[in-house]
């Protein structure tokens, strides 16, 4: 397997000196589809079952990952302190349980004081319900013990997602107590993993590999700095609207909403959902609140997806929405909201690696955005195809530029 990994990272796409435009897509393969089909399957199949059988393990571990490439510059830049590297690394993980302690902190205290209006918080929603009902029966013509009769059926069924919402909170409990160990060992044997690195894979294949894995480690670095960046933009945003709309506890919801946000997508809808239903309960008697709370959480929304993310979130390995929103969902099905989380990073790790294997490219290009929008069926079997398919465009750049250096002469 590593050895045809290799193969695929050295493989040239074309001869030395081919035309731009004759760029043919090879059809040779060793088996035959309806071989090679069942057993990428069954390899899928193999890898999602492994992967879900050792969740409680592999989840720390990545949350530790990505911990340590965003703790790693502050480590490189105590160690140009002449600090010891077991120093160094306590320092950045001491700094980061403080921020992280002070966060649940903050939070802790704001879920006290909304814990002494819980009495009215249950009066006031009582009263939304029996509204509710009333509104039900006359406008559906549902009686109130059909009523209660289906709200009853939906508590049970909830009862196995409440557990499992239980379970993922002990496991979170359980990541928080591993994650500092885990991120300590990863940073203390850097070195050892890039030596692993440098003997696994040939001197010719050094080049490929160190860019892999700086583009790697540049991407989530920059993926998880912008995600903090607009965890922060998103609370004050929030914060400021609910505050101007006269909601309660709203720097408490505002934070948790940007937490939420974090998670793609999912999380927005629940961030949206929390100061409603704060509004409707501990509001005035009327929807006016409400309403003016969905559309600021609207307008947020879009500025977000449309300005910080494309401003702040500055990952140099872009992943469309289409494929954003599968990945999330099959992370979610997979390992819970870690798996949520966890999914955008890896499918752009993913990316980097499909972008520099020949036969991957593909799969490397149905990840990212770049596309030529004249593309369409009409361009099968065409001569105009290759010139309009993006993987053959870049290999015709990338063969211009090969001739260009082998045209030019050599410095005397």
């Amino acid at each position: 397997m590593l050895k045809r990994l290799l193969k695929e990272l050295t493989q040239k796409p074309m001869a030395a000196h081919p035309k731009p435009t004759s760029y043919v897509k090879s059809s040779k393969s060793s088996y035959p589809f309806y071989i090679k089909a069942p057993m990428v399957l069954l390899g899928l199949y193999l890898l999602f079952y492994i992967l879900f059988i050792l969740k409680d393990i592999l989840v720390p571990v990545c949350y530790a990952g990505l911990l340590s490439i965003l703790l790693n510059p502050l480590v490189n830049r105590l160690n140009q302190f002449k600090i010891k590297r077991e120093v160094s690394i306590s320092i950045a993980i001491l700094l980061a349980i403080v921020v992280f302690g002070g966060l649940i902190t903050f939070l802790g205290s704001q879920m006290t004081s909304f814990s002494e209006f819980a009495p009215d918080f249950k009066h006031r929603g009582n009263q939304i319900l029996t509204d509710l009902q009333v509104w039900i029966k006359s406008t559906f013509n549902i009686s109130f013990s059909k009523q209660m009769k289906m709200f009853s059926d939906a508590l049970e069924s909830s009862k196995a997602y409440i557990g499992e919402t239980v379970s993922t909170i002990a496991g979170i409990i359980g990541i928080v107590v591993l994650l500092p160990i885990y991120v300590y060992l990863i940073l203390y044997y850097k070195p050892l993993f890039i030596n692993f690195f440098y003997e696994v894979f040939d001197t010719e294949h050094e080049d490929k590999v160190s860019e892999v894995l700086t583009e790697t480690k540049m991407a989530i670095q920059s993926y998880i700095q912008g995600l903090l960046i607009e965890m922060l933009i998103v609370a004050g945003l929030n914060s400021v609207a609910l505050l101007l709309l006269g909601v309660e506890y709203a720097v408490l919801l505002g934070v948790i909403g940007a937490i939420l946000n974090i998670v793609p997508y999912i999380g927005g809808l629940i961030a949206i959902a929390m100061p409603v239903m704060m509004s409707l309960v501990t509001g005035d008697g009327g929807y006016s609140t409400a309403l003016y709370v969905i559309i600021a959480y609207t307008v947020i929304q879009f500025l977000d997806n449309n300005v910080i993310v494309p401003k702040v979130v500055s990952s140099k390995v872009e992943v469309n929405a289409f494929i954003s929103i599968i990945v999330v969902l099959l992370g979610g099905a997979l390992w819970g909201v870690s798996g949520m989380f966890l999914s955008i990073p890896f499918v752009a790790i993913l990316k980097i690696i499909f972008d520099r294997i020949q036969d991957l490219k593909p799969w490397g290009m149905i990840l990212g955005t770049e596309m030529n929008e004249n593309f369409s069926l009409h361009d099968f079997g065409s001569p105009e195809a290759a010139e309009k398919s993006v993987i053959s465009q870049e290999i015709a750049f990338d063969q211009i530029g090969l001739e260009k250096e082998n045209t030019e002469p050599s410095p005397k």
